[in-house]
């Protein structure tokens, strides 16, 4: 399949993200989100369709509102958010934890940031997280949630399977998504260590925190991301304390 596809990077800086800003939020967005000025041609990479970078204030946070046929993967970088679904599932998500949500059907959900504290207490400060969702599938699967602590694969600083719809990944400490094409691998590293992103049609390189240096394209900090198209296995090192995320992509969705 690479072999019918022209390679290329496409590095895109943090900079650069369209943004939303609200008082209680501050949303970046690394894709088209349906204002008249975006960018028609930025609507996804690989399965990817959204990708957001979220920063949401103390004691706030999204209500409740609908999805349908989407898989929605949500990884926080400092804080908690407490989820709700109408099907009766409910949890905190907090760094080391990945969470996914299948909307199928329809379902609907809120996130805060109003995690249970002592009486009279209130979170001290936002929550920060990115959000990335995906296509399933198939349309019309019945809606789903799953969570599952990670944390202590990450400190080996390898690259870890976070979570996968890929046969391959079956056996993978993971959570499972409804895409059978796709994957997301994140990876703690210490200055000098390294990994080797997967060799796939389409990768998403997303850096979190720290900076790194991606084979053949440079240097990469907080909120740049690299949007690899058959372009190979490719290394990265952190030249400081560094977290990634890497989304393994066998399809597109126009393929």
């Amino acid at each position: 399949m690479s072999t019918l596809i022209t390679p290329r990077v496409d590095v895109r800086r943090s900079a650069d993200r369209l943004a939303s800003r609200l008082t209680w939020l501050d949303s970046k967005h690394s894709f088209a989100v349906g204002r008249p000025d975006d960018d028609p041609r930025n609507t996804h990479h690989g399965m990817l369709i959204v990708h957001n970078e979220d920063s949401v204030q103390a004691g706030t946070g999204f209500d409740t509102h609908p999805h349908r046929d989407m898989e929605i993967v949500t990884w926080v970088l400092e804080g908690s958010l407490v989820h709700q679904d109408s099907t009766g599932h409910n949890g905190v998500i907090y760094p080391g934890l990945a969470q996914r949500m299948s909307a199928g059907t329809g379902i609907m959900h809120s996130e805060k940031n109003d995690a249970q504290l002592p009486p009279g207490a209130r979170p001290s400060g936002p929550v920060h997280f990115v959000q990335m969702w995906l296509l399933p599938d198939e349309s019309g699967i019945t809606p789903g949630y799953e969570q599952l602590e990670i944390d202590g694969e990450l400190l080996a600083g390898g690259l870890v399977t976070v979570a996968s719809g890929m046969d391959r990944h079956r056996d993978v400490s993971a959570i499972r998504i409804k895409n059978r094409h796709a994957a997301l691998h994140a990876a703690r590293l210490g200055p000098g260590q390294h990994v080797q992103l997967p060799d796939a049609p389409y990768v998403h390189l997303f850096v979190t925190r720290g900076a790194v240096e991606l084979e053949g394209v440079g240097a990469l900090g907080p909120g740049d991301a690299a949007r690899l198209t058959a372009a190979g296995s490719r290394r990265i090192v952190a030249t400081e304390p560094a977290e990634i995320l890497a989304w393994e992509m066998h399809a597109a969705i126009n393929d």
